[in-house]
């Protein structure tokens, strides 16, 4: 059993979860490696959640509410916890993202976040560091529980072909990814688009980024950058960007054909039976 911290509830979110899971399950009358065996993971782990020495999952915090009869009070606490991981310049942008009732965004290198598989994720976030990197794996694939959302956000999703030809995590990993994309297809909040390589010299070429738009709150439109998010709600800066990306919308694929493309880099680029350039074997 872990050794018993003392936690500030008030220090973070995630010591609050820590605290929580810990009064929850004393009040069960259960010590860690019990509930540990009724949930499927070791006492250890519970001990390590509860001194907020490592952040919890949403089906880890699913799972201790439905054995403890919570009614859902952990797994709510979820969002709250996973995005304090997020880098501090990242929390503003994703609290902003989480109350948009529309997101129009245009990638010009990667897919989507709210779009990614966990393995695609774990590459992209991994491709410099792994420090905390299931943690931060975990934070940017609950951001996409707002797409499952009773009233999720219209989101609008221009990609460059680049995003789908830049082999992220291995060829098994792409596959995967572009069938993620096309899971979409009958998903009516969610509209992909492709801005094929034939569109030439285009209104995205300063690089990606995304336009918000809320119910009772001004428009912000969203820079990426690589140290740092550049939001505003300046009407001339959000004005500039949303015409930019009437004109990528404009010159890329239609839904249809982007789903058509994808579906056949699927299997031409990334099928089991393609060698490494792409090229389907006899």
């Amino acid at each position: 059993m872990s050794t018993i911290r003392e936690l500030d509830p008030s220090a973070s979110p995630l010591d609050y979860f820590g605290a929580e899971l810990r009064r929850l399950r004393e009040a069960a009358n259960l010590n860690q490696k019990q509930l540990g065996a009724i949930i499927y993971c070791t006492g250890s782990l519970i001990g390590q959640i509860e001194t907020a020495r490592k952040v919890p999952t949403r089906p880890f915090a699913e799972r201790v509410d439905a054995a403890l009869g919570t009614g859902g009070a952990l797994s709510r606490l979820v969002p709250l916890v996973l995005r304090s991981q997020l880098p501090p310049w990242f929390q503003q942008y994703a609290e902003m993202e989480a109350r948009a009732s529309y997101i129009s965004a245009f990638q010009a290198q990667l897919v989507h976040g709210l779009l990614q598989t966990e393995e695609y994720a774990r590459a992209v976030l991994g491709s410099l560091t792994t420090d905390k990197l299931d943690e931060r794996v975990a934070a940017r694939i609950e951001r996409q529980h707002i797409l499952k959302r009773e009233h999720p956000p219209l989101t609008w999703v221009v990609l460059s072909e680049a995003a789908l030809f830049l082999e992220i995590g291995g060829r098994g990993v792409m596959r995967k990814q572009l069938a993620h994309l096309l899971s979409f297809r009958n998903v009516k909040w969610v509209q992909i688009q492709v801005l094929p390589f034939t569109a030439g010299a285009h209104a995205g070429l300063m690089g990606s980024f995304n336009v918000m738009r809320f119910e009772d709150d001004p428009d912000i439109a969203y820079t990426e950058g690589y140290e740092a998010g550049h939001p505003t709600a300046n009407p001339k800066d959000v004005r500039n960007r949303s015409l930019r990306y009437d004109h990528l919308q404009a010159a890329a694929l239609s839904v249809g054909d982007s789903a058509e493309l994808i579906a056949r880099l699927m299997e031409e680029r990334y099928g089991e039976q393609s060698d490494h350039d792409g090229c389907t074997l006899a």
